[in-house]
């Protein structure tokens, strides 16, 4: 039998703390070489603007196997009223390779990818961390801000945006959902010079920032890029900052912000200073003083979809969530 959930059948289970958690066990077995993570495949597909991965992940010590297949098309929301990212997850027993469960993956995609920030976060930030900064407010941004809710100190959040009707009504909206003061940045200049953590999670194709704005002792979430050809960071950022990966290979393959300034002959692979799982798991030092900024780069990972999806899987069985479906008749 296979175990269908929707989107509100996965949004019942999975928090963000739930995620930071999950998330934290599975960078660590990846660092620890008991995960197989195949590259990403992905299609391009220029002529409707759209990209698509497929991520497949087994991490051992769980048994948790599995597959995401997951889509970026930019004018969705325009032409068909849907979401710009879609995503499908197949969880597999991995004693016989079953397909377990199917669910929907676009709500577990903006959660997980929330809590890789997070987790960064707590281990990258400095503890007395006052405010943060949130650069976009598309669909992805609304759980970066939770995540660096649920992962910081921080008192005030800055928010911007070039969408000035989307960043009042983000701002509008978590500020009550957090209970906390949630103020929209004059700019991105402003936003960066005044925060202790800043989350970048824009779909710009060139960098928004610039190092000289940055405040001593920041720590930075690059998340809105995930391809060659994209970058929202500076080279003068990357090549001042402890560069922390989710996973080196995958940022080095993937990975504009870093890709292209090494193709630019401004930076080094080997100045990356390691991987986030190695920190978690006490092999590399985090964050060493309040002075240096600490650069956390993150493309996604299908460990953090599969470990998150077997997650609400075995939660929804216990919970009776869902809707079996034997496709043997």
């Amino acid at each position: 039998m296979t175990l269908i959930l929707n989107r509100t059948d996965v949004g019942k289970i999975l928090t963000m703390e739930k995620a930071i958690e999950v998330l934290e066990s599975a960078f660590s077995e990846l660092s620890d070489k008991t995960a197989e993570m195949p590259p990403r495949t992905v299609i391009l597909d220029n002529e409707k603007n759209g990209w698509l991965g497929y991520m497949p992940a087994y991490l051992h010590s769980k048994g948790q196997l599995g597959i995401k297949a997951v889509s970026v098309y930019k004018d969705n929301a325009r032409k068909f009223d849907l979401p710009t990212t879609i995503g499908t997850i197949l969880v597999q027993d991995n004693n016989t390779g079953e397909v377990v469960s199917i669910m929907d993956g676009g709500l577990l995609t903006g959660i997980r990818t929330g809590a890789s920030a997070g987790v960064a976060t707590k281990y990258l930030a400095r503890k007395n961390s006052k405010v943060g900064g949130i650069l976009g407010t598309g669909v992805m941004a609304r759980n970066q801000i939770i995540a660096m809710n649920s992962s910081s100190e921080v008192e005030t959040i800055l928010v911007y945006s070039t969408n000035i009707d989307q960043r009042n009504k983000f701002v509008s909206e978590f500020n009550e959902l957090l209970n906390k003061e949630v103020i929209v940045a004059s700019s991105t200049e402003d936003l960066v010079k005044n925060s202790d953590i800043v989350t970048l999670i824009t779909s710009s194709v060139e960098p928004v920032v610039n190092y000289k704005w940055w405040k001593r002792g920041v720590h930075i979430n690059a998340i809105g890029s995930h391809a060659p050809s994209v970058r929202e960071l500076d080279s003068d950022t990357v090549i001042n900052s402890k560069l922390v990966c989710d996973d080196i290979d995958s940022c080095l393959n993937e990975a504009g912000d870093i890709q292209i300034h090494i193709e630019e002959g401004k930076f080094s692979s080997k100045k990356i200073y390691g991987d986030i799982g190695s920190i978690i798991s006490g092999k590399l030092k985090g964050r060493e003083n309040d002075d240096e900024i600490t650069l956390f780069k993150s493309v996604g990972l299908a460990i953090q979809d599969i470990s998150c999806a077997s997650f609400v899987y075995e939660s929804a069985k216990k919970n009776n969530l869902g809707k079996e479906v034997n496709f043997s008749d």
